[in-house]
């Protein structure tokens, strides 16, 4: 499936991670899928794809989380692998991992299969963050439904 069409699904759901987006997420982030044919985004059309300002996909760009190609006249072209990195690197800073982290996993990837087990190690350090995020999420959601109950029938003020 196209990655603009990927992207658009997983972004697009609305009522959490339907089993559709997982499945369209798990495409995205396996190489494997990416078609070569795909027509570059120039950096405004990679922006709104995956829904960040142009300003972040630069800084991505300067601090070497993702090297778009430019085209004769120098302006960047991101290709599918391109977009397809955009979105892990959403994901992640979404989810709370640092740049340093992050700038340390995507070097790691650029060095090539020598290095997964490093790279599962921060995968696995990750998702125990993460894991523990859910955790206190579902803790403060709790906390605002009990208050919500306890004021109701209560007129605002």
């Amino acid at each position: 499936m196209a990655t603009e069409t990927l992207i658009e699904r997983i972004l697009t759901a609305s009522d959490g991670p339907s089993s559709s987006a997982i499945e369209a997420l798990h495409e995205l982030l396996d190489d494997a899928t990416i078609e070569a044919s795909a027509t570059p985004k120039s950096v405004a059309e990679a922006a709104r794809l995956v829904g960040l300002p142009t300003h972040t996909l630069r800084y991505y760009e300067q601090e070497g989380l993702v090297r778009p190609a430019r085209n004769a006249s120098g302006y960047r072209e991101y290709s599918a692998f391109d977009l397809r990195r955009l979105v892990f690197l959403t994901r992640m800073r979404l989810s709370g991992m640092t740049m340093t982290d992050l700038k340390r996993y995507i070097r790691l990837v650029e060095q090539g299969p020598s290095t997964i087990p490093e790279r599962r190690r921060i995968m696995l350090d990750q998702q125990e963050r993460i894991t523990r995020q859910i955790r206190e999420l579902n803790l403060a959601l709790e906390t605002t439904k009990y208050k919500i109950r306890v004021y109701n029938g209560h007129p605002e003020d």
